[in-house]
């Protein structure tokens, strides 16, 4: 049974993702189709990229991911499909792609080209639902697109490393549904300009000495559990995605508020690493 996704930034409010739902049952109707995320923030690239990136490879290979950002047709956005690390992808070629595959070389790319036979200012609905459906099927990109050779590329942000590797700058590329902050410093970078020496993480007036592994190593479970330190516990740690991450154990915006609202910082906002 084929496998579409779905990553969109409509939200859950209107009908739109239904639909699109309702567009690919009335297509094929022996498929299964898994929900990424419907809560990207509006129009945001860098973020849907982080969310696909860490999520694509989860699924087998042959699935097929429909992305719903900014997908307008319009002359210097067009609709591309792809096939990449065996998955194939639907979306516009507004730069996403170029983030999602940074490190890998998309295997074949087409520019859809069946727009003349449908009229839509609902692309996703219109236009992606049948490109991902052929496929589905097992039809040939040849067969919906024109090949071109690359896709339109977005730098995106990327930390700064200062000429005699004393300083990370990095920024901030996605607040989790915690609240807790992902940067765009990887473990790897870290370890490759830190070497080993001891440093100081700042995040506007908060400062970080220790990375931990998990979030719960944060607290000292020696202690009895009513005088330990956790509400509200401030840290800094590598995520599941291998990012640098600031967070708060256990975060409760109701109570102890988020890494992002105590910290008071928002997307694109400074994180700096400092090695002594």
């Amino acid at each position: 049974m084929a496998i579409i996704t779905l990553t969109t930034d409509f939200g859950e409010k209107d009908h739109f993702v239904g639909a699109v739902k309702g567009a690919i049952y009335s297509e094929i109707d022996d498929i299964r189709i898994v929900d990424i995320s419907h809560n990207i923030s509006p129009f945001n690239i860098t973020e849907a990229a982080y969310v696909i990136q860490n999520a694509f490879n989860s699924f087998p290979k042959g699935s097929i991911h429909i992305i719903g950002i900014d997908s307008e047709l319009n002359p210097e956005n067009k609709h591309i499909a792809l096939k990449l690390d065996g998955h194939f992808f639907v979306c516009a070629n507004n730069g996403i792609m170029s983030l999602i595959a940074s490190e890998i070389v998309p295997e074949k790319i087409v520019e859809i080209n069946i727009h003349d036979r449908i009229e839509t200012n609902f692309p996703v609905l219109d236009v992606f639902v049948k490109v991902a459906c052929h496929i589905a099927r097992g039809g040939t990109l040849e067969v919906i697109g024109k090949t071109i050779q690359d896709i339109k590329h977005l730098t995106g942000i990327k930390p700064v490393v200062n000429t005699d590797e004393s300083q990370i700058i990095g920024n901030v590329i996605y607040i989790d549904n915690y609240g807790n902050v992902v940067t765009n410093i990887s473990r790897k970078l870290f370890k490759d300009v830190g070497k080993g020496r001891d440093f100081e993480i700042s995040a506007r007036n908060y400062k970080f000495k220790r990375i931990h592994e998990r979030y719960s190593d944060s607290i000292n479970f020696t202690v009895e559990k009513h005088k330990r330190e956790e509400d509200g516990k401030k840290l800094a740690l590598f995520n599941s995605a291998n990012f640098l991450e600031l967070a708060i154990y256990k975060s409760n915006p109701q109570t102890v508020g988020s890494a992002s609202t105590l910290f008071g910082l928002r997307f694109r906002d400074t994180i700096t690493i400092n090695f002594l």
